[in-house]
């Protein structure tokens, strides 16, 4: 059993650019997280092993990045009792729709969760937030990032209000 709650997956190195957002709020929430690199297509057996041994490794989420041709998130999801996440990667040729598609169109009885095209860092949120609803001081922790949030805002608004659009948008 590892001390890590989330699990970040991609089929390979090349997603870890758009992954590192999710490692992020992981880090930003001070939650352990486990990153690696398991391909449904190179290495399918490990993508087994993986899925299907994360829960008794105490992993509670997985993030899946989805990139190339985008099965990691629905085939992790086939193998384990866990909610799993999908990160649509943008791709070169089809700019991450493919992707997108790919994890909006699990059959029933096998759901995923997406977020947007590229946005690990909404995933980790995500991810957060399914620990938060058993862990009363995380749950404390994402509010005040939500005031953070909410906080930022306002702020702009001030600001906004007090130079005027025009000289607003030059300080941009």
């Amino acid at each position: 059993m590892t001390n890590s709650q989330i699990g970040i997956i991609m089929g390979s190195d090349s997603d870890l650019p758009t992954m590192q957002d999710a490692i992020a709020v992981c880090t930003d929430f001070n939650i352990q997280c486990e990153v690696a690199i398991v391909s449904a297509h190179r290495t399918p057996g490990r993508m087994f092993d993986y899925a299907q041994s994360a829960h008794q490794r105490g992993i509670k989420v997985i993030i899946a990045g989805a990139g190339g041709a985008a099965h990691l998130p629905g085939m992790v999801a086939s193998l384990t009792p866990l909610p799993v996440i999908g990160v649509p990667v943008a791709s070169r040729h089809l700019q991450g729709l493919d992707s997108l598609y790919s994890i909006v169109q699990m059959p029933a009885g096998i759901p995923v969760a997406t977020v947007a095209i590229g946005n690990a860092k909404n995933a980790g949120l995500l991810a957060v937030q399914i620990l938060a609803t058993s862990d009363g001081e995380l749950l404390t922790k994402v509010q005040q990032y939500r005031q953070t949030l909410a906080q930022s805002v306002m702020d702009k608004q001030t600001k906004l209000e007090q130079l005027g659009y025009q000289q607003y948008l030059g300080n941009l």
